[in-house]
């Protein structure tokens, strides 16, 4: 990880979305001479996260340090973006994840999504597939990847009174190990339903490298296991972090990220 020095990031820009428009911010380093022949890096982060965690700030050190492309950004109503999170939906960040990909991005691309950004990234991989003519992704890296989490690892485990309050009043007030709550509304809920994956085969048409903390409480890796069960591509690896949590943010579990794009 001695590669991995300080640079002076990107500024963020801000790019109008969807209709009325999101003010989206975007930081975006563009490929050097030494990295211009090298797939980009497009970064897709977690439900209420941001793009200055850990694990986008170690790949775009390691992106100027290489010369490579790199892309990160924040979904409305997360980090450095206008809107408000609480109104935001898994199409909503679907939208923004599309215009900032085809706004940013030229040639293949190694796709990163963590989390929530595993659900989008795959669903933006179904996308491109059927546009005409059709693209694909050099490659898809997920981190915990969270499909259809809405439902599966929120709704169904909700309990009675949960579901209650969500559906007469509107939300529920989430708590959160890592700030304050944040609410989890009945149109996300209801709009994820729109996108549910793991109910038939997943064609990426690339590569897929996934990494699942075996000690992960918000995304168990049973989850990861079912993802890859419906994952219709040959090149699908798995590798299981025994003593990994959730955020995969340690020195050994970046130097693992870093491994898995350098292999394409």
């Amino acid at each position: 990880m001695d590669d991995l020095r300080e640079y002076a990031e990107p500024p963020a820009n801000h790019l109008d979305v969807g209709t009325p428009p999101r003010r989206i911010a975007v930081r975006q380093r563009a490929a050097t001479a030494a990295g211009a022949d090298r797939p980009g890096v497009f970064w897709l982060g977690g439900f209420h996260s941001d793009m200055q965690g850990t694990k986008a700030q170690a790949l775009d050190a390691w992106a100027a340090h290489h010369g490579r492309a790199f892309v990160r950004f924040d979904y409305s109503g997360h980090g450095e973006s206008g809107g408000c999170f609480a109104e935001g939906t898994l199409s909503t960040w679907l939208e923004d994840a599309r215009a900032i990909f085809d706004a940013c991005t030229s040639g293949p691309q190694i796709v990163i999504g963590s989390s929530m950004g595993g659900w989008v990234a795959l669903l933006l991989a179904r996308e491109l597939k059927r546009r005409v003519p059709a693209t694909h992704f050099a490659a898809l890296v997920l981190i915990a990847p969270a499909p259809d989490f809405t439902e599966t690892l929120m709704w169904n485990k909700f309990p009675a009174d949960v579901r209650r309050q969500i559906e007469t009043e509107g939300q529920w007030l989430r708590p959160s190990d890592y700030g304050e709550p944040y609410p989890i509304t009945r149109r996300l809920i209801e709009d994820g339903r729109k996108h549910l994956l793991l109910s038939g085969s997943i064609e990426t048409g690339c590569p897929v490298r996934i990494f699942q903390g075996r000690q992960d409480p918000d995304v168990p890796w049973q989850h990861a296991m079912a993802l890859v069960s419906h994952l219709s591509g040959d090149d699908v690896v798995l590798t299981m972090i025994q003593d990994g949590d959730h955020r995969l943010s340690r020195e050994q579990d970046i130097a693992r990220l870093i491994a898995a794009i350098e292999e394409f």
